[in-house]
């Protein structure tokens, strides 16, 4: 055990020290944006029609974390001594989260003697650093045993336990743990004041490139390239064609690694359709202006940052987490700056793919793209091993802080962010999403050895269902993961209970702007739900703002945000 109240101060400081950081870094804290109001009436030229008052979408997307890890126990946090404080809403709906029995009499086995309960447990705001857990395809699969969900410990669990013990110490049954409304406060209170969804899911199992190919295009079937052996694939039909199921770096980015898989993808992503509608968009992610200078000397692709909350060095640009690196019509690969300012979210040298810090300039200088995508850079980007949900939570509160301030953007009044997340790292998670997409490929393993149902109906590949009508290697909906709408329009404290997947940010963007159009070539998007229902467009909201601090996530003075 350990003194909580000493572990606490040492955890304050911690925090101290990150304030400094991030003032320092600049843009990744709100106050750091120096700007003047501009008219309104600047921005008026480059609103498109939509079909619904959203303007503007960005979409955030972070790294691994499972519906239970974050929201097990929503609304209710513990609000011990010394911890953040969370009291909710009275009127809260309830969510599909953690019962009596799984808290207590969990069917996950202790994986040290294969018998008795490995029960969920809470870690606290001292604990936001934790291993890694396995999240890969089969390993995720194994772990949800055909529905069960008993044997997280066994397949995805990683050893070791969190700072300051407690848990459950040098077995795998950290997997289990799980954080409140005490530490991922400002996600309870975005959930508490917008909407909140229960019933989303990752398209497909698998780690952070099959999300985020998911994300962007809905398909992870079609690699028409690969480099340094295929360990990152399985065949995905009978036409030979491959399906990702891994984290290859993109093929041509000058910052892949030369000795990991790489892949290039054919077919196409929401960008080529925004591009081929004229809607300005782009992907914005950190570390991804290889000019830059960090405060630590470092620049270029090894640009990195080392957290004060887990003390790991993490490159701020990680090339396996590219947002549309895979694909050649819609990839920066050398990194490309934009020639000036009015080029962001247009064609231009750097193809709609930018640093972080851009989509801040842009929005400043009235020139926010329409659909925006944005990463963190590495040590803020929630992956469990190098970053936390403290340095996450700094990363979203700075960013939503900045959006709803008038100084920087006007245009508050039509945008909708999205908070979602490209996997589950493994965490537990109790509930099994629809299988809508079955597979017999060689790693599948749900429902047993080689199968995730029969894959006799599963959407075709890329090639097209006349040559690869089963597209293997894409079992899903995979693990439940997180997924939060914040905007004046969204719903307020809504909790969707609509099944929706990684796709149905896609399918929202298809239909907001592009006329209903979609991807094709077997992506989900063309059976995915769309978020459309998390709004309620009758009537703009008053209360459209919440402005929180970006270390503790608790509610702050508006003056905070401009407002």
């Amino acid at each position: 055990m350990f003194d909580q109240q000493q572990t606490l101060a040492t955890f304050r400081r911690a925090m101290a020290a990150l304030l400094t950081m991030t003032i320092a870094l600049g843009p990744t804290v709100a106050p750091a944006f120096a700007s003047s109001a501009k008219p309104a009436t600047k921005y008026a030229a480059s609103r498109r029609a939509t079909t619904t008052p959203i303007q503007y979408l960005v979409v955030i997307f972070n790294e691994n974390i499972s519906f239970d890890h974050y929201f097990g126990t929503y609304p209710n946090a513990l609000n011990p001594k010394y911890e953040n404080k969370f009291v909710a809403k009275a009127n809260t709906p309830t969510i599909n989260g953690y019962t009596n029995a799984l808290l207590t009499a969990n069917p996950n086995l202790n994986p040290a003697n294969g018998t008795g309960a490995t029960n969920p447990y809470r870690l606290d705001v001292t604990q936001a650093a934790t291993p890694d857990q396995d999240h890969n395809y089969q390993p995720e699969q194994q772990a949800s045993d055909a529905g069960l969900m008993d044997l997280f410990p066994l397949y995805t669990g990683t050893a070791g336990p969190p700072p300051g013990g407690g848990g459950i110490n040098n077995t795998n049954g950290l997997v289990m743990g799980y954080y409140d409304g005490n530490t991922v406060t400002a996600l309870w209170n975005y959930a508490q004041n917008f909407v909140l969804s229960d019933n989303s899911y990752g398209s497909t199992f698998g780690p952070s490139s099959v999300g985020v190919m998911n994300l962007v295009a809905g398909q992870t079937n079609g690699v028409v390239a690969y480099l340094n052996g295929t360990g990152s694939f399985v065949p995905g039909g009978p036409d030979g064609s491959l399906t990702n199921i891994d984290d290859p770096d993109p093929i041509g980015d000058v910052c892949s690694s030369p000795t990991r898989n790489q892949a290039q993808m054919g077919g196409v992503t929401i960008g080529d359709l925004l591009n081929a509608a004229g809607v300005t968009w782009g992907g914005f992610m950190g570390g991804f202006n290889l000019s830059i200078v960090n405060p630590n000397g470092s620049t270029g692709c090894n640009r990195s940052t080392t957290s004060n909350i887990t003390g790991v060095k993490e490159t701020d640009y990680i090339a396996h987490h590219s947002l549309f690196g895979y694909w050649p019509s819609v990839a920066n690969p050398n990194h490309t700056r934009p020639a000036s300012p009015s080029e962001i979210g247009n064609a231009g040298p750097a193809n709609h793919q930018y640093d972080i810090e851009d989509f801040y300039a842009a929005v400043q200088a009235g020139n926010q793209p329409a659909v925006s995508f944005l990463k963190a850079p590495g040590y803020q980007d929630a992956h469990a091993g190098y970053s936390d949900p403290i340095d996450e939570q700094n990363f979203i509160v700075n960013t939503i802080n900045f959006l709803q301030n008038p100084n920087n953007n006007p245009n508050w009044d039509s945008t909708a962010v999205v908070i979602a997340y490209d996997d589950s790292d493994g965490w537990y998670d109790h509930v099994l999403g629809p299988i809508v997409n079955t597979s017999t490929g060689p790693l599948d393993a749900l429902t047993g050895p080689g199968a995730c149902g029969t894959a006799a109906t599963s959407l075709p590949g890329y090639a097209g269902a006349a040559v690869n009508p089963h597209a293997l290697g894409r079992c899903g909906y995979g693990p439940r993961l997180p997924l939060l709408v914040i905007s004046p329009w969204a719903k307020n404290n809504f909790v969707d209970h609509q099944v929706t997947d990684q796709s149905s940010i896609i399918r929202f963007i298809e239909d907001n702007w592009l006329g209903g159009q979609r991807i094709g070539n077997g992506s989900f998007d063309g059976i995915a739900n769309s978020i459309v229902q998390d709004f309620d467009f009758a009537k703009v909201r008053t209360n459209g703002t919440l402005c929180l601090n970006p270390q503790t996530g608790e509610k702050e003075n508006l003056s905070l945000c401009g407002l």
